[in-house]
């Protein structure tokens, strides 16, 4: 199997880099098997195979009219050369618009967006207008730079709806749009850093399992920090227990840092452990939280940290997986305007308040009051480029038209739906193991958009615990995916790559059909009996 690739080496490597090494063994499977056309069941990354339709049509319509407007001060008779959109009657236009072209797809949906910004948010429409034509034709720069005006408003709604549930409202708070969540990580990480709120030597706890470069990132030279792990206790359905998160309390701690719902365990914090974590802060008010809350919208009456303990917490957001829009890379940071994060950096010494001062002096004249989300703006331009920061204006448009597509959406119709894609998946794929194996998978916190597929559970439940403990003791999760990879053309990601169990895999729920996940389930099951057969044949049976 194999011979050629080193297990250890591919065991250095993160998650991802090692799916592209089991899609080059699944690959080279498929074309040794001759038929040259068997195909690779990658359920390895968790970009979705759905989206949202409807805010996506809007956006193009939008886009026309917005031409139809810049032509309007046309600076050529052969309008070859437009102009800036006018805000005089802008309004009215638009009406003319939509009445001329009711039947396109997206002008009934940005008709009513546009009517729900009016009377449910009260915002001027002139002013909505006039922001979105100028924001879609991206020409002017991002102004304000960490978002544009009523469109933080309206992000801002979403995510209250999202991420506070039925939570009192905690304060307002910040954005800053971001270009997916893997900026966001990005630009907190190196602010953290810069502000002297995380050096070298430090120590930052990470509930564990957790996508992996939450794992990697700390141990790059630039950050040198210290970990301590917060496990997910499997047996309770991948809560933390109160004993793990009482590592918290550590004062050497200085940041928590969790995804949630998890990744790849995909189960949300429930009620317990979150009141439990804020416990703690009301003992550890210095605590900063980085929530990363990206699969937040498939879980049931989810509440964020960042509405439970909202002084403290760092919020991530991204519209990435929720609406299928992986390659838009939209995402948005948040914090409350009264927060732990201002406070500390009030009371560094002397000495690093001098070097702040000097670094962000160029972009205000009171640089030690400029707030933690405008040193991230900053930052993410090496400051001295501030002045074309933030994120491109078309990208903010359609943050704005998912995030009204949300908010209108009050029977929930298309959370539902994509809930319920997940979910049948999932039920495909166990009921192809057994017909009783999706029971054990039950879990009233699960979220859908992944599976870990614990082989150690899964052997016992095919056979025997004898035969579960003999697996781990011949077999790495290298091995097995290696395997599965060349058998039969599955890619998973190996689950202790994110902190989860040793022997587990990651199958994502969210690119592949169903029968498809039914053909993995299937995979799995001849896997595991082909390592039963195995078994048999070492071992005496009594």
């Amino acid at each position: 199997m194999s011979a050629h690739l080193d297990i250890k080496q591919l065991e250095a490597l993160s998650p991802f880099e090692f799916r592209d090494r089991l899609i080059e063994v699944a690959k080279a499977s498929s074309s040794e098997s001759g038929s040259g056309n068997v195909a690779i069941l990658n359920a390895g990354r968790g970009n979705p195979n759905f989206f949202a339709t409807a805010p996506r049509d809007s956006f193009f319509q939008l886009g026309l009219f917005a031409m139809n407007e810049s032509k309007l001060s046309s600076m050529d008779p052969e309008k070859r050369v437009g102009g800036f959109p006018k805000r005089e009657g802008i309004e009215n236009r638009f009406k003319l618009f939509c009445t001329e072209n009711s039947n396109v797809n997206g002008v009934a949906f940005l008709r009513d967006a546009v009517s729900f910004v009016r009377d449910n948010l009260e915002l001027d429409v002139s002013q909505f207008l006039y922001e979105m034509c100028e924001a879609i034709l991206a020409c002017n720069y991002p102004v304000p730079d960490r978002m544009l005006v009523l469109s933080e408003q309206i992000v801002r709604q979403y995510i209250r709806r999202e991420m506070f549930g039925k939570h009192p409202l905690s304060g307002e708070f910040d954005l800053f749009a971001v270009e997916g969540g893997t900026a966001a990580m990005t630009y907190i990480f190196n602010s953290l850093r810069i502000n002297g709120l995380l050096s070298q030597g430090d120590t930052i706890a990470l509930g564990l399992p957790i996508f992996s470069p939450y794992m990697e990132i700390p141990h790059l030279s630039e950050y040198g920090l210290n970990i301590i792990n917060i496990y997910a206790d499997k047996d309770q359905n991948w809560q933390f227990t109160e004993h793990e998160l009482d590592k918290l309390r550590e004062t050497k701690v200085k940041a928590f840092f969790l995804v949630n719902p998890t990744n790849p365990t995909s189960v949300k914090l429930n009620d317990k452990s979150v009141a439990y974590i804020a416990s703690i802060v009301n003992d550890r008010p210095d605590l900063i939280i980085l929530t990363d809350d990206v699969y937040g919208t498939f879980a049931d009456n989810f509440v964020s940290l960042f509405a439970e303990c909202p002084k403290n917490t760092i919020l991530v957001y991204s519209f990435s997986k929720y609406f299928g829009a992986t390659g838009w890379r939209l995402g948005v940071i948040g914090i409350h305007h009264n927060n732990i994060i201002d406070e500390k950096i009030a009371k560094l010494d002397n000495g690093k308040k001098t070097a702040l001062h000097k670094r962000y002096e160029s972009i205000t004249p009171r640089p030690d009051s400029l707030k933690f989300i405008d040193r991230l703006v900053a930052d993410s331009r090496s400051v001295a480029l501030n002045h074309t920061a933030g994120l491109s204006t078309p990208q903010q448009v359609q943050m704005v038209l998912f995030s009204l597509f949300g908010l209108m959406d009050t029977s929930d119709s298309y959370k539902n739906c994509v809930k319920k894609i997940v979910r049948d998946r999932k039920l495909a794929l166990c009921a192809a193991i057994s017909h009783n194996f999706e029971h054990e998978q039950d879990n009233v916190d699960a979220v859908h958009y992944y599976l870990i597929v614990d082989f150690e559970k899964l052997a016992e439940h095919m056979h025997d615990s004898s035969f579960a403990s003999w697996l781990p003791s011949r077999f790495s999760i290298s091995e097995i995916l290696l395997k599965l990879a060349e058998d039969a053309c599955v890619i998973l990601l190996p689950g202790q790559g994110f902190g989860a169990s040793r022997l587990s895999g990651r199958v994502s729920l969210a690119n592949l059909s169903e029968a498809e996940y039914t053909s993995i389930g299937k995979a799995l099951k001849d896997l595991v009996q082909s390592y039963l057969d195995q078994y048999k044949r070492e071992t005496p049976q009594k």
